[in-house]
């Protein structure tokens, strides 16, 4: 008796077993899916706007800050110097336009009790003077403008929330205008890249349910959607060689290795444990039922 129950037993968790590894099977044949999966996210590449020495850091490496925050200062010294110069030359030139408009307005006046006493080269002189005149209260006020910018271009904030990444500088080191510096890691934009085979994509559609496990956090599968699916992607084989010709590798007609074409996952609302970094595996799963697309 023992015996009969010892074997319904191992035959019913056989049984079991191969039900559940068959649903696996099927799971995975009928649902796309690949471990070439990379967590992404918008990475900003902080550029000073102006040059200068770096003379105040204000974060460390991998700190995390919110947008709006200051990063870094650059010298204002030299820069401040324009804005006192622009400051000085724009009130000349309101002075000099002073003296125009009164010498305009007096030639204007006798030219009106007497057209005789002012001859016509006269006024066409004063009108031009005057109108110059205005012309280069604007063009100082622009120049000053443009010293207070450049000036507040100096001290360098935080575009987005993030993380800032690779501080390769410190103080006393001089930063160049239209070079990055450092870069932020945007912690508001991850989505994941899935890496399917070509063959794999014609099952894929944009809206599609997809389940993203991160190799960090095995244990916790992500939710999310297929955002879209990339149109192309670089050929290898056609890069310039010798001579500018293209470099054509050779293809082995018993082997045909299919491309991935990436598919961009957005993902639903994380879980409080999940901490998504920049270039994180994971593997991506599309599922075809309905019932989970729903």
């Amino acid at each position: 008796m023992k015996k009969i129950i010892k074997l319904i037993v191992t035959l019913s968790l056989l049984g079991t077993a191969g039900y559940l590894g068959y649903n696996k099977y099927k799971e995975y044949t009928d649902n796309p899916w690949t471990r070439d999966g990379q967590v992404r996210t918008q990475v900003i590449q902080v550029t000073p706007r102006v040059k200068g020495m770096i003379t105040k850091i204000h974060v460390v490496d991998n700190q995390r800050v919110k947008r709006g925050d200051l990063l870094f200062e650059i010298d204002p010294s030299q820069y401040q110097v324009k804005v006192d110069q622009s400051k000085a030359r724009l009130q000349r030139t309101l002075e000099a336009a002073k003296g125009t408009k009164i010498e305009y307005e007096r030639v204007q006046n006798i030219y009106a009790r007497d057209k005789g006493a002012v001859s016509q080269k006269d006024m066409v002189r004063n009108e031009t003077n005057y109108y110059k005149s205005l012309a280069d209260i604007d063009t100082s006020t622009e120049s000053l403008n443009t010293a207070k910018l450049n000036l507040s271009y100096t001290k360098v904030f935080a575009e987005v929330d993030g993380y800032v990444s690779n501080i390769n500088f410190q103080i006393g080191s001089q930063a160049s205008a239209g070079h990055p510096i450092l870069a932020l890691v945007d912690e508001n934009s991850y989505w994941v890249f899935g890496f399917f085979r070509e063959d794999a994509i014609p099952k894929v559609e944009v809206g599609d349910t997809a389940m993203v496990t991160l190799l960090a956090y095995p244990d916790t599968p992500l939710k999310g959607k297929v955002e879209s699916i990339a149109w192309g992607i670089a050929h290898s084989d056609g890069n310039p060689g010798n001579n500018l010709l293209p470099s054509v590798k050779p293809v082995f007609q018993w082997i045909r290795l299919a491309q991935r074409i990436p598919v961009r996952i957005k993902l639903d609302k994380l879980p409080e444990n999940i901490k998504l970094r920049f270039g994180l595996t994971a593997s991506v799963m599309v599922l075809k039922d309905t019932e989970e697309k729903k």
